[in-house]
């Protein structure tokens, strides 16, 4: 667990509201390492510091989060609420009674793995680029594919006019002369909207299919388009150790 604010620690912890737990510390109520701790800016580590109001040791709640990868169709847009009354991915989840909320995006026309959580933690670590967690994806493309064109997304192509993608694993899985089609395997480790897609038409190539098939290690491979399954809890540590 990362270093975490007092404030935030006390209240998370059940003592009291944000605001209040910030009075509490104003107050010299609060000791960490049996030490007073009078300052809002100090971080703590929840493993290993001992915190205490009252002389009584704070100790987190464990709380049970919600971890649901999702094979997404074609079709569904990726959001809560769509001011436009189309189909959302969480109209997918009859059955889950969680509030969860989905965890980056996949546009209305690209299908595969997505996870939803109520976890803001987790939600956190896996859209933050300074985390870069391996997004594995499969496209389609008119034409035939050249290993020229490859390699420059290998080394990275420009992008939104000024902006250089990171070097990229790719490989080409298929070439389908007869319908002048080529299918490669793309691994980035950042997530610029819609970037596969804008990688693809860097290098002259139109994109006719875009299939997510992997978070990380956990993949969709096993999964319908349209249905889900919660995750385990080491599929959620190796999502999250997959930077």
């Amino acid at each position: 667990m990362e270093e975490m604010r007092l404030q935030k620690f006390l209240s998370s912890a059940g003592i009291a509201s944000r605001r209040k737990c910030e009075e509490l510390i104003l107050e010299g109520k609060i000791k960490v390492n049996g030490q007073v701790v009078c300052e809002l800016g100090t971080k703590i580590d929840p493993l290993k510091d001992e915190v205490k109001y009252n002389d009584k040791k704070v100790e987190l709640v464990k709380e049970e989060h919600t971890y649901i990868l999702l094979n997404k169709p074609i079709g569904y847009v990726t959001t809560a609420n769509d001011q436009f009354g189309r189909d959302t991915v969480l109209d997918l989840l009859k059955k889950v009674n969680r509030r969860v909320v989905p965890v980056g995006r996949l546009d209305m026309f690209t299908s595969g793995a997505l996870i939803l959580t109520d976890d803001g933690d987790f939600i956190y670590k896996v859209t933050h680029p300074k985390h870069e967690i391996t997004k594995t994806y499969t496209v389609t493309v008119r034409g035939i594919v050249e290993e020229s064109e490859v390699q420059k997304l290998r080394e990275g192509v420009i992008i939104d006019n000024d902006y250089t993608t990171k070097p990229a694993d790719a490989r080409i899985i298929k070439i389908d002369r007869e319908k002048n089609q080529s299918r490669m395997e793309i691994r980035i480790h950042e997530g610029k909207n819609r970037q596969v897609r804008k990688m693809c038409e860097a290098i002259g190539r139109k994109v006719l299919a875009l299939h997510r098939t992997k978070i990380g290690d956990v993949g969709v491979k096993d999964l319908k388009i349209g249905t889900w399954k919660y995750l385990t809890p080491n599929e959620v540590k190796s999502i999250l150790k997959n930077n």
